[in-house]
C-alpha cells in the first residue's frame, strides 16, 4: 500500500532526530511506513542549517507522495534529551551542540497545521516496543537504549513515566565503579561500561589491538572470532550491564526489560556475564518474574518510535 492508497486523513509524520542522523518518516496510525528520508545531522554546521535541511526533507516527502501539509493528521518527534515534552522544547542535548531551548513543536505545528508531540528518544522507543514490539501485553517494562549512549524508557502501570521534568530513566548516569570508562559525565557509569562509546573507550584503555582507535563493533567481531582480550572486554561490559539491570529490577519490579541497539546484535556474547551478575545481585523473587529480551522491532525501531509519539494520546497517555 502506498500513501496515495491510504486514507489521507490518517497519515502521520515522524521526525527521528539524532546526533549522527535525522530521518523524516511518513506513516499511518498502525505505524506502517510509506516513505522515509534520512540525512546526516552534521550539528557542527549550526542549528539553522540543520533545521532548514530537516524542513526541506519534510517538503520532499510530501512532494514525492503527492501530499500537502494538510494531508498530515498528526506529527511526532523523537529526540535525545534533555527536553521539555510539555512545552515542546529541545533544551540542550550533548549530541546536538547549539540546540538550546529550540521550540521545535511550535515550529513544526506552524508548518503543518496539525497537533505535534515531542518525546525523549528512549521514551519514544519504549512506546514503540510496548505497543508494537517485544513489550506487547506488558504493564511494567523498561526499554534500554544500548547504542552510542545508554538511556531508559519506563512503562509503569500501563503508562509512560517521564518523572517530574522529563528526566526519569537516565540509567546511564548511575555510577557502578569509582573508576572506569567515561560515560554520561561520570567515570565508571553504566553508560561508560555499556554503550558503543563506552566499550570503545574501555577497549582503548585496555590497549586493544590491532586498531589504535577501536570501535565497539571491532571488539564484538574479535570476540566472535575467539580473541581472548576482546572476550574479556565483552565480559566486563556484560557484567556491569547485569549489575545495572539488577538495580532496575529491584527498584521497579518490571515484568520485562527490552534492550535495543548493540544488544540486539551481540546479546549472546554479553549474556553469560550478564546472567552471573543478575543472579548475584538481584532479588530472586523480582528476577523470577522479569524476562530480559532484545528489542523486537530491530532496525525499524527509530521509525516506529517517532510515529508512536504522534499517536500516543490515542492510547490514553
Amino acid at each position: 500500500m502506498t500513501a496515495h492508497q491510504s486514507r489521507k486523513k490518517k497519515l502521520i509524520l515522524g521526525l527521528d532526530i539524532g546526533g549522527t542522523k535525522c530521518a523524516v518518516v511518513l506513516g499511518d496510525e498502525r505505524t506502517r511506513v510509506y516513505d522515509r528520508l534520512a540525512f546526516p545531522t552534521r550539528p557542527h554546521r549550526g542549528l539553522g542549517k540543520t533545521l532548514r535541511e530537516l524542513f526541506g526533507a519534510i517538503d520532499e516527502i510530501l512532494r514525492r507522495n503527492g501530499l500537502t501539509p494538510r494531508s498530515i493528521r498528526k506529527a511526532g518527534i523523537s529526540c535525545g534529551g534533555p527536553l521539555d515534552s510539555r512545552k515542546g522544547r529541545i533544551l540542550s542535548p550533548p549530541n546536538l551542540p547549539g540546540w538550546k531551548k529550540v521550540p521545535l513543536v511550535r515550529l513544526l505545528r506552524k508548518k503543518l497545521g496539525c497537533p505535534v508531540r515531542l518525546e525523549n528518544d528512549a521514551n519514544a522507543c519504549a512506546l514503540a516496543e510496548w505497543k508494537f514490539g517485544a513489550g506487547r501485553g506488558c504493564r511494567n517494562m523498561v526499554f534500554l537504549t544500548f547504542g552510542t549512549g545508554l538511556g531508559a524508557g519506563l512503562i509503569l502501570n500501563g503508562r509512560l513515566y517521564r518523572g517530574t521534568n522529563d528526566m526519569a530513566g537516565e540509567a546511564g548516569h548511575i555510577r557502578l565503579a569509582e573508576d572506569g570508562p567515561w560515560g554520561y559525565g561520570k567515570k565508571g557509569s553504566l553508560e561508560g561500561f555499556c554503550s558503543g562509546g563506552g566499550i570503545a573507550r574501555l577497549a582503548k584503555e585496555e590497549g586493544f589491538r590491532p586498531k589504535e582507535s577501536p570501535t565497539a563493533k571491532d571488539v564484538f567481531e574479535a570476540a566472535r572470532q575467539g580473541d581472548p582480550q576482546a572476550r574479556r572486554i565483552v565480559q566486563t561490559s556484560g557484567g556491569y550491564l547485569g549489575r545495572g539491570l539488577a538495580l532496575l529490577i529491584d527498584l521497579l519490579n518490571p515484568e520485562r526489560i527490552i534492550i535495543g541497539g548493540i544488544y540486539t546484535r551481540s546479546g549472546r556474547l554479553l549474556e553469560p556475564a550478564l546472567q552471573r551478575a543478575l543472579r548475584r545481585e538481584a532479588l530472586a523473587r523480582s528476577l523470577s518474574v522479569c524476562r530480559i529480551v532484545p528489542a523486537g522491532l530491530g532496525e525499524k525501531i527509530g521509525d516506529v518510535a517517532c510515529l508512536s509519539v504522534a499517536i500516543m494520546d490515542e492510547w490514553g497517555d
